[in-house]
């Protein structure tokens, strides 16, 4: 009976600890459980959310993509600059998707084929990307316009249906979609095989290099749709956006119960820790916490959350 419970508190940390920090933070201010703001902190999330899903599939592989912000940066940079061009909002958000997917494709091709450890190789990729949004954007914000179509891609970030913002939609049909993929589909199970044992993977006759070019591609393709939802609401792009994404990506990663070995963790697991972080922020924000004492309580918080993990893994 003991054991049952305490399995059921370490398979439940992340969502236990959600529940506790929504309890506290609703006492202590009577503001933070309105619709309002509940709308406000998943509008929020979303864009983190969208980025650490991408970032739990490559996780899971054994690997990490450090250059998720920079791919942010400069995907969100070319849709800014196609709708200032007064063109179709729907070329631009193909363009950034395309461009974001093809980033993604240059990183796995590295690590799978060219065998570069993916932090290393990443890292690279953060750089290069970087200093290409700053060669195309001048180092200079790209605004939309004040076309019909800068209206048209607004609605990406402002519109509702039946009352629900479409970033909280948009950030739903990620999770529906990578859920089902990890939990369906052959690429799901070859995604937790090959975080595994990859050599065990290989061996079996899975293409596990195809399986890693697949999930940096969608790990880029979902920074670039991120991306689209950020410079909408923002209308503009900002040449520094999307700096320190990837810490916070892998914050709720880790905060949602993924392995950094790879090869065991849940998509509900992520969006457990994005929220825990969005429902942080917003709770410190409403009871005027510091920002330098909010980045010391996130990076406390997460610490917690790897020993917690280191710990339970080895049980």
């Amino acid at each position: 009976m003991q054991q049952g419970i305490k399995k059921f508190l370490i398979d439940q940390k992340s969502l236990i600890a959600l529940v506790v920090l929504i309890i506290g933070v609703s006492t202590l201010n009577e503001n933070f459980f309105t619709l309002n703001n509940i709308f406000n902190i998943l509008q929020q999330t979303s864009v983190n959310a969208i980025i650490a899903v991408g970032m739990t599939l490559v996780i899971l592989t054994s690997g990490i993509d450090l250059s998720v912000g920079s791919v942010f940066a400069l995907t969100g940079a070319v849709a800014a600059s196609i709708i200032g061009q007064d063109m179709n909002p729907f070329i631009a958000v193909i363009a950034g998707l395309a461009l974001g997917a093809c980033i993604g494709f240059g990183s796995g091709v590295i690590i799978a084929k060219g065998k570069l450890q993916a932090f290393i190789a990443t890292l690279v990729m953060m750089l290069i990307i970087r200093g290409a949004t700053q060669v195309y954007t001048q180092g200079s914000p790209i605004g939309l316009g004040m076309s019909d179509y800068a209206y048209m891609f607004e609605w990406i970030g402002f519109g509702r249906v039946f009352g629900i913002p479409m970033p909280i939609i948009i950030m739903a049909v990620v999770f529906i979609v990578a859920g089902y993929i990890l939990k369906f589909t052959r690429l799901g199970r070859h995604i937790y095989a090959v975080g595994g044992n990859e050599s065990a993977t290989r061996l079996s006759g899975i293409n596990v290099d195809r399986v890693k070019i697949i999930v940096y591609m969608i790990s880029g393709l979902l920074c670039a749709i991120a991306a689209m939802i950020e410079v909408s609401r923002l209308s503009s792009a900002q040449p520094t956006a999307g700096m320190g994404y990837e810490m916070d990506a892998i914050a709720a990663v880790v905060l949602g119960g993924t392995s950094m070995a790879g090869g065991r963790g849940k998509i509900i697991g992520t969006l457990i820790g994005a929220l825990i972080l969005g429902f942080l922020n917003n709770g410190m924000n409403l009871l005027g916490v510091d920002a330098y004492y909010q980045m010391i309580v996130k990076g406390g918080v997460i610490l917690l959350a790897v020993l917690i993990d280191n710990k339970t893994a080895r049980a």
